[in-house]
């Protein structure tokens, strides 16, 4: 039976495909239509999903998307006819849109069921929190949980929290707008000169360089009495709409800064700046921790599941492992919009009492993979001047010889990951000892910015020696506390480890084995098995998928050596 999930189509769509339950397909629009924002129906990611041998759309039994489109129109349209009365251009402007994107995903919803051409499969809808439950839950392997989960605006709310047991998952409470943690995140992103729902990420390693000077402040804005379900304190906030920023006088009095009459913002120094972002991560850990403990002796539940938006922030899932008492806690991975894909299609797979229970997530290499014969046409095309490596051996010991020269080795094997990690197939690495590997990383080829860390691959052979870390820092969802040796390992070494904390990958042989292989051979010669590891993309794009984004990124930035396949490509 097959069955193909789509995220929701409003923004970061993606699709999935399951071959009886297994997951053989994932991939995100914007990956293969080389955009940052894709949204409405991922139609190069259903093509991919279906170009496995043998199949083709008339072989789907049934389609899961992960939106309820005329619930999610009504209540949002509850909502705003809540706050009319205080707020009515808000309330007039946002019922509007709804109504818009409404009539948009019910005919995405049409063409869909279209595709088929007379043999078109079932189409089915599912609530999308309930898709990022299901994403969680089912990928966690766990046979009972408690799941959380937590965005801006899915469907109109801000989270679920729902017990899984065996194959199903039933809701006990939710989170309703407008006390979205992610939307305040969004915010503050904002207020720090960051892009909102994009430069998420630059707020959350911001903070590493700061102090949690305000977070008294946020906490106000957050917390009611006792570890109650995450609440925002309308007194920090406006009701209006018509300017970017949602915070009120109060808010900016508390802070001690004023507002530029001629723009609305606020200017901060870079000292406040890093301040507010450590103030906001601190506070959010402790509000997540302490209800998530609450939830914890109230349910009895061992283990959590944890999905959605607000989880792709490591640091804080970070904070809820060493605060809570869960015996174990599995975060999605893909906890954005692209994850609700899976979670969909498991939703359709289960509900089928005789269908076994999903397989849980070993990897993420879902995405196309090529083969030397594939990769040698492109390069060929391209005119670019290759050499062969003739075994596995050969190319590894090319690797190492440019990384421990101090090159930045693009690495460009096996499937593409699914989701926003690089996690060993598309991936830039650097030998950590090498001198300059940051500032080569960062002005020759990222252009980003100082403040934010590289990750660490290691085999999970050796990550206890150096590391305290829990299981999902084999998708990178945590971070990890370096002990006295791994300390010692890379004291000095710039962009690797700050506020105490490294972003560690930890690879497994059986999930990865070439890049488990290299590792390992690292480390037979170097001081440790580890290199640096970061996404290969040029800056602005995503991740590279195909053998011609490799070419053209490798072309296009600093990097000094592409390993495609078993071809090496070198400048110079």
């Amino acid at each position: 039976m097959y069955v193909l999930g789509i995220s929701g189509m409003a923004h970061d769509s993606a699709a999935a495909l399951l071959a009886d339950g297994r997951v053989v397909r994932a991939m995100e629009e914007g990956k293969l239509s080389r955009s940052r924002s894709a949204q409405g129906i991922p139609r190069a990611a259903i093509a991919y999903c279906l170009s496995c041998p043998k199949i083709s759309w008339r072989d789907v039994d049934l389609v899961a998307v992960a939106s309820r489109p005329a619930r999610t129109c009504l209540r949002e349209t509850l909502f705003r006819a809540r706050g009319a009365l205080r707020a009515p251009l808000s309330s007039a402007y946002f019922t509007n849109k709804a109504l818009g994107e409404l009539g948009r995903e019910l005919n995405n919803l049409r063409i869909l069921r279209e595709f088929g051409r007379g043999g078109s499969p079932t189409v089915r809808e599912f609530d999308h929190h309930l898709c990022h439950a299901s994403s969680a839950y089912h990928g966690s392997g766990y046979d009972r949980a408690l799941i959380v989960t937590h965005d801006e605006h899915g469907d109109a709310r801000a989270g679920l929290v729902a017990i899984g047991q065996g194959a199903e998952i039933s809701e006990i409470g939710s989170i309703s707008l407008p006390h979205s943690l992610a939307w305040l995140f969004s915010q503050v992103t904002l207020l720090l000169g960051f892009r909102p729902r994009r430069d998420e990420h630059k707020t959350q390693w911001l903070g590493l360089s700061g102090k949690p000077v305000y977070a008294d402040l946020f906490l106000d804005m957050l917390r009611r009495q006792g570890p109650a379900t995450p609440h925002l304190n309308p007194r920090f906030f406006e009701h209006e709409f018509g300017t970017e920023l949602g915070f009120s006088p109060d808010f900016y009095r508390r802070l001690e800064i004023r507002a530029n009459p001629e723009n609305g913002r606020p200017e901060l120094g870079s000292t406040e700046r890093a301040d507010i972002a450590a103030s906001l991560q601190k506070a959010l850990g402790t509000i997540l921790s302490d209800w998530l403990e609450s939830l914890r002796a109230k349910t009895k539940q061992r283990f959590l599941c944890l999905a959605g938006g607000l989880f792709l922030n490591p640091l804080l899932v970070r904070a809820i492992e060493h605060a809570t008492g869960f015996e174990a806690i599995f975060v999605q991975p893909a906890s954005g919009n692209e994850g609700t894909a899976l979670g969909a299609a498991w939703l359709a797979w289960h509900e089928e009492p005789a269908h076994n229970r999903a397989e849980r997530l070993s990897n993420l290499y879902f995405g196309p993979s090529f083969s030397n014969e594939e990769i040698k046409a492109v390069l060929d095309n391209s005119k670019a001047p290759y050499r062969w490596c003739d075994s596995e051996d050969h190319k590894i010991d090319e690797a190492l010889r440019l990384l421990t020269s101090g090159k930045i080795v693009a690495w460009f094997q096996g499937g593409a990951e699914f989701g926003p990690r690089a996690l060993g197939n598309r991936s830039l690495l650097a030998y950590p000892w090498a001198p300059y590997v940051q500032e080569n990383l960062n002005d020759y080829i990222k252009h980003r910015e100082a403040f934010r860390p590289f990750a660490l691959s290691i085999p999970a052979e050796n990550s206890d020696e150096y590391f305290e870390t829990s299981a999902n820092a084999r998708f990178m969802t945590t971070m990890a506390v370096p002990n006295q040796r791994g300390a010692k390992l890379l004291d000095g070494l710039s962009g690797l480890v700050s506020g105490g904390l490294a972003r560690l990958h930890v690879v497994r042989s059986g999930d990865n084995p070439l890049f488990w292989k290299l590792l390992r051979k690292t480390g037979e010669t170097g001081p440790a098995p580890i290199l640096v590891n970061t996404s290969f993309n040029l800056f602005g794009e995503p991740l590279v998928i195909t053998p011609r984004d490799a070419v053209r990124s490798f072309y296009c930035s600093g990097t000094d050596a592409l390993i495609a396949g078993s071809f090496l490509l070198t400048k110079g």
